[in-house]
């Protein structure tokens, strides 16, 4: 069974050279390919390569960038694992795992329960766990998080909810807590709520 080509191989697309075209002259009336026509090539300017797109800026032009994804659907349950290799992440349904990677989207009719250390969290449904955003987590109208969160910046819209031990990760590097020291101290407190 996994000795057997792909499911979907793909077939290579035909190549054309770039900055040339043929050019058929057809003889009678015939087409060029029935008729044995002659055939011309001639050399165009060469064109410019496309300028370079910006950087998205936003953090659902992150979650549409290329990499490794996976969609949770909005029927589907995911429990118990351990979400490897994953660039981004996008919950619609309910996912109880933990997992490390760059961005992670929870879709407004979804939950996320469980570990993450993420770059990029954009939180419109649900989630409950430990959550850890090195970079950015944004908490849209509709978004409720609870649970230990760390964040590097954050954003919440109005009518978005957070609660739990919420804390910054500079808070928290200056304070000199490391997850070892955490763990052996009693949970502390903390709530807001935009």
């Amino acid at each position: 069974m996994f000795n057997k080509p792909a499911l979907f191989p793909k077939t290579p697309e035909p190549q054309t050279a770039r900055g040339v075209r043929t050019v058929s002259t057809p003889s009678g009336g015939t087409p060029a390919h029935l008729a044995g026509a002659s055939s011309t090539t001639v050399a165009r300017d060469p064109v410019p390569a496309p300028e370079p797109a910006e950087a998205p800026k936003s953090s659902e032009a992150a979650v549409q960038t290329g990499g490794n994804r996976l969609i949770v659907g909005p029927e589907v349950k995911l429990k118990g694992a351990e979400i490897l290799d994953c660039d981004t992440l996008v919950v619609e349904g309910r996912v109880e795992a933990t997992m490390d990677s760059r961005v992670i989207r929870i879709a407004e009719n979804g939950a996320f329960a469980g570990t993450v250390g993420i770059d990029v969290a954009e939180i419109h449904g649900r989630f409950d766990g430990e959550l850890t955003a090195r970079q950015q987590l944004i908490v849209h109208a509709t978004g409720r998080v609870s649970g230990k969160i760390r964040y590097g910046k954050i954003f919440i819209e109005e009518g978005g909810e957070i609660s739990g031990d919420v804390q910054s990760l500079s808070a928290a590097q200056q304070t000199g807590r490391t997850p070892e020291r955490e763990a052996a101290a009693p949970p502390r407190v903390v709530a807001a709520a935009g």
